[in-house]
Order: C-alpha cells, then structure tokens, then sequence
C-alpha cells in the first residue's frame, strides 16, 4: 500500500491571525520566564539568607559557651589536663560539653591526628543529646587539623538534627606556632529552626509560584492588548477583502455575460452600452462605499468639520437621488446648522434615501418616502420613511451589518450610514413607520462630534 503522505504545516502557512496570536503566546511565555527567573533568584537568595542566618546564631551561642569553658580548663605540673574546675563550675550535660586531647607530650610538636587518635578526656554521661562518637571525634579532629574553630550540621543518635561547635585550645604559655592541644566540642538542637526554616522554604516556594502564574496571567493580559490593534487591523483588511470579492463579483459576472452577449450579436449595441455604463457606475459606487467603508472601520476618515445647511444637504440629495415615477417629500420647517463632515453626511443620507427608494415600495408600485429634517438645538434628526412592507423580522436585530439587509443587496448602505453617525457621536435607528413601512431616524449632535478623527 501507497503510504499517505500528510501536508507538513510550516509556520509560512500560518495565517497572519494566527501568527499574531502565537506571537502573543510566546509573549506571554517570555513574560512568565523572565518573572520566574528573577522570583526564583530572589526565593533561593531568602532561603539561604536564611538558613545562614540561623546556623549564624546557633554558631554564636555555642562559641560562648565553649570559650567560657576554655576559661576553666587547667593543667597540672605535669601539662596533663586537669578538669576538675570545669566540672565543678559548669554542667556539661546540656548542652552536651566533650573535652578531647591529642596524644602527645606536652611541648612537642603534634601532627594532624586522625579521629581515632583522640582522646576523649571528658563526655557527659546523661547529656540531653545523645551524639554518636565518632560524630564528635571528627568534629574535633577537623578543629584540630584546621586550628581554628569549626561548625557543621549533625544528626544525634536518634536522627535529630543538630549543630556541632569544636574550639581547639593550646597549652599553657604555648609559642604562636604550638600545635593545638585537643578540642572542646558542644552540641545545639537545631529542630525548632530547622522547622522555621523548612515553613519558610515552602512560603517562598508557593508564593513564587502563585506569583509566576499571576505574572503570566497579567502577561497574557498586556500581550493581548499588546496585538489587539494588529489583530483588529487584521480583521478589518480581510473583511475588506471578503466585502470587496462580495461585491464586485455580481458586477464583474454581469459585465461578463453581457459582453458575451454583445460578442455573439443577440443584443443591441445601445443597449449594451446603456447597461454597460449603468454596470459601471454601479462598481463605481460599490468601490466608493467599499473605501469609505475601511477608512471609517479603521479611523483614518477623520472628519473635516464644518457648520453646514442639513436641510439644503438633503434637498440636494433627493434632488439626486429621485428617479422618474418615485415620489420624495422633504419636509424642513426652519433653517437647520448643524457642525459635521459634508462629504460623510451626504454619503450617509443618499444611503438612506437609496435604500427607501429601492426597497421601500411593493411590487409594481412606486416608491413614496418622506424625509424629514428637524432641530431641537441639543441634536438634530434626519428621519427617511417609505410606505413598503417594513423591516423583516430576520433581519431587524443586525440590520446596519455588513450582509444583513436581507433582500440580496451587499447591505453596505445602512452599515456605512450607522458609522457616519457613530464617527459623529450621533446614533442610528430603525423602527416600525406610520404608514406600515420602515423608518430610519438619523440624529447628529448640533454642535458637531466631541472629538475630531
């Protein structure tokens, strides 16, 4: 059998919408990281800070103990330790107290011992903290190689966590060079703050984890906001597009057919240059619509206001707009100014008009709509109203989208109507009209948009 080979989707077939969003999913990602790099560094550096500074403080507290120790220590004539002061003066079972020696005459030089060669002059016999020996052998004798004193995590003999403190003392009278004698070496619980310290690990811990999703939550949130004009942009050029291909294509086909038409000599040659240019003038108008459309969709129509006659504007229009056996009434009691874009007006009433005109009648009548202008000083109203079958009820809740008229047209008149009023801070609306058919009621503010563009 023929393997079926699967197309490979490279990132070249990605959509441009699609190549944004990832985009924004990497942001977001970046953003994350970046958060959780600096949250963890800031967790681990507490949590060391931490655990040294109790170490510190457990470190101190035994370093006191072991030098006022020392300061009890004697030797007889003989250089031998003598503890019997020490013991009198000091309980060494709690903390645990070990006194161990190095074996070697006094006065002479010692070599590095190892933990067995020590000697274990004094262990407390009931100490709070039971140490494994050779647990304190090696403290000692790590102490004694390095001649300073030394500190280091431990474990009793029951697994408890400890810290362990050696101190090396020296012979009595011992020259700058003199070998330590042995190591004093107690013993501190370390359960409490180990315990803080793990409560701690685990705060920090969930925290910055709490934290890395926030941050990757506002991420998500300033990426999307980041993209939204380029998906908005987006958008707008494929509904462009798609509303340019939806609405040439009847006319380009028609231009077509009628060509073909004329080619094969069936058709007058005054008629098809009749429905040519009427053809023509028809794409003129769509492509018109169309670009106005985009400028006003992506906000670079920007209004070139002006005071104007509303009144003489849309005497103009019907003027224009009426054809032979179609009736338009305007009605205008009073001079009516109102500040708004002549060019973008007068394209959103003659959209209004037309549409009465050629769909606001029933069949095999004329056409009978009546346009109203009229100002109350805070706004004023254009009001289209024809005598046809009104607003079918599939399309009254989307009637001024692309697409929605309902009645095979492009349905781009009423949308580009409805953003002329909106760029105008004004409104458009449609209702049921006296007379059964429908009503457009188009209200500008008289003092003309709060913001130009």
């Amino acid at each position: 059998m023929r393997a079926v080979r699967r197309p490979f989707r490279s990132a070249r077939a990605l959509t441009p919408t699609a190549r944004v969003r990832r985009l924004r999913r990497r942001i977001t990602v970046l953003f994350a990281l970046t958060s959780a790099v600096g949250l963890v560094a800031m967790a681990v550096l507490a949590v060391r800070s931490d655990g040294v500074r109790w170490r510190e403080q457990l470190d101190q507290g035994m370093s006191a103990d072991t030098n006022w120790a020392l300061g009890l220590l004697e030797t007889d004539e003989d250089g031998r330790l003598d503890t019997e002061v020490l013991l009198d003066n000091a309980g060494t079972a709690c903390p645990p107290l070990f006194l161990l020696s190095v074996p070697a005459a006094p006065g002479e030089p010692s070599d590095t011992p190892a933990p067995g060669e020590l000697v274990v002059e004094h262990a407390p016999r009931r100490p709070c903290l039971t140490m494994p020996a050779g647990a304190v052998r090696q403290a000692a004798a790590t102490a004694v190689r390095a001649d300073e004193s030394r500190s280091r995590d431990a474990r009793t003999a029951d697994g408890e966590p400890v810290r362990m403190f050696a101190l090396p003392f020296y012979p009595p009278d011992a020259e700058e060079d003199a070998a330590p004698q042995g190591a004093l070496v107690t013993v501190a619980d370390a359960s409490a703050q180990r315990a803080d310290h793990r409560r701690l690990t685990w705060v920090v811990s969930g925290g910055c984890a709490l934290l890395v999703l926030l941050s990757a939550g506002v991420g998500h949130l300033l990426s999307g906001r980041a993209v939204r004009p380029a998906l908005e942009a987006l958008d707008r050029q494929e509904s462009f597009l798609a509303d340019a291909a939806h609405d040439l294509r009847t006319p380009a086909a028609s231009l077509r057919t009628l060509a073909e038409t004329a080619l094969r000599g069936e058709t007058d040659s005054t008629d098809v240059h009749r429905r040519t240019l009427r053809l023509a003038e028809g794409m003129g108008t769509l492509v018109d619509g169309l670009l106005t459309r985009a400028r006003l969709m992506a906000g670079t129509a920007v209004l070139a206001v002006e005071p104007l006659r509303l009144d003489q504007l849309v005497e103009a229009v019907v003027e224009d707009a009426a054809g032979e056996g179609q009736r338009v009434a305007v009605r205008a009691e009073r001079a009516v100014v109102v500040v708004a874009d002549p060019d973008l007006v007068r394209r959103a009433v003659a959209n209004l008009v037309g549409n009465a005109l050629v769909h606001g009648h029933r069949p095999g009548e004329p056409a009978e709509v009546e346009v109203t202008v009229d100002g109350d000083g805070a706004a004023t109203t254009v009001t289209v109203e024809d005598a046809g079958p009104g607003l079918p009820p599939e399309v009254a809740g989307a009637l001024f989208d692309r697409f929605s008229s309902g009645s095979g047209s492009t349905g781009l008149g009423l949308s580009i109507a409805s953003w002329v009023a909106h760029a105008h801070g004004g409104s458009l609306t449609a209702e049921p009209g006296r007379r059964g058919g429908a009503r457009f009621v188009l209200r500008l503010p008289a003092g003309g948009p709060a913001t130009e563009g």
